[in-house]
């Protein structure tokens, strides 16, 4: 398979299961593993980490421009009150940014290139796969348990417009502090197989977020860290000296442009499917895809 279209498959990797609750890393090893795409036995192990980190750029490009109006300060036709209240949302995401962004400085610093493999191997995936879709599991469940005890406490009574009452409604609506917890909570996306939109999701949906609000703050959460850990993989790339071969330039450009263009409809779809439809199904999906990876590890097919 020649490379464009290799980087292009990635790129398409990266777009849907970067904001699907679902881990992109775990997704990679299943690609990687399975179809027999492999860069870091081509290039090397330095541009595999930069490739991966980089196409990211295509994802968070399209996050801007597909909440440009509502996140942009600037625009000359706000009024002062929803110019404000923008400014307001960015220092909820900053809020939130803050503890995986030193976190993630940290991680960078202290562990070395083997401890960095142990982190990224496919039992420690797979693990956190499973794991993190248990919780969803129970979450949605706890949440569907007292929607209906709210729905029979209202027996006889006209039914409110929205089904449960969540204490978020939407992102604005959304506290500093609770920023602060869900921030705290995306720590823990350091952690391969984790997902970071999985774990911000799952963080906003038990502090009392409505699904649509939590996707939406998650979306927005990766702005800024996304856009962090591209510049520091950039800095520690260049530092190295490595030269970008005409064939590295083919799989970044192709890999961030198809990136860019599948999460322009997954983002679209997503938070179109989260108002009517509950995460449970994407527990299972974790569930079954962190078993096939230990499946494969045991059986050899994967390193």
């Amino acid at each position: 398979m020649n490379d464009v279209i290799k980087a292009l498959f990635y790129g398409l990797v990266e777009g849907v299961t970067e904001w699907l609750p679902v881990s992109s890393t775990g997704h990679i090893i299943l690609v990687s593993a399975i179809l027999g795409f492999n860069l870091e036995s081509r290039f090397g192990s330095a541009f595999w980490d930069f490739f991966m980190v980089i196409i990211q750029l295509g994802a968070i490009l399209a996050v801007i421009l597909k909440f440009f109006k509502k996140l942009n300060p600037l625009s000359l036709k706000l009024t002062k009150e929803n110019r404000n209240s923008i400014w307001k949302m960015w220092l909820k995401i900053i809020i939130g940014c803050i503890p995986a962004g030193l976190a993630g400085v940290l991680l960078e610093i202290l562990l070395n290139e083997e401890q960095t493999k142990m982190l990224n191997s496919p039992i420690v995936v797979a693990c956190t796969l499973i794991i993190y879709g248990v919780f969803f599991i129970i979450m949605e469940r706890y949440q569907k348990k007292k929607q209906k005890e709210y729905l029979k406490s209202l027996a006889g009574q006209n039914l409110p417009a929205n089904p449960y009452p969540y204490k978020y409604q939407s992102t604005e609506s959304l506290s500093y502090l609770t920023c602060l917890y869900i921030g705290l909570f995306q720590m823990l996306s350091i952690i391969p197989g984790t997902s970071r939109s999985g774990v911000t999701i799952l963080s906003a949906l038990l502090f009392g977020a409505s699904r649509s609000a939590a996707t939406e703050y998650s979306f927005f959460l990766s702005i800024p860290i996304m856009l962090g850990a591209s510049l520091i993989k950039l800095i520690s790339f260049i530092k190295d000296g490595t030269v970008l071969t005409a064939s590295m330039n083919i799989y970044l450009w192709f890999g961030i442009i198809s990136a860019f263009l599948v999460s322009l409809v997954v983002i679209k779809k997503l938070m179109g499917w989260v108002k009517k439809h509950t995460f449970e199904g994407f527990g299972y999906y974790r569930i079954c895809l962190g078993a096939l990876i230990v499946v494969l590890f045991c059986c050899n097919v994967i390193a």
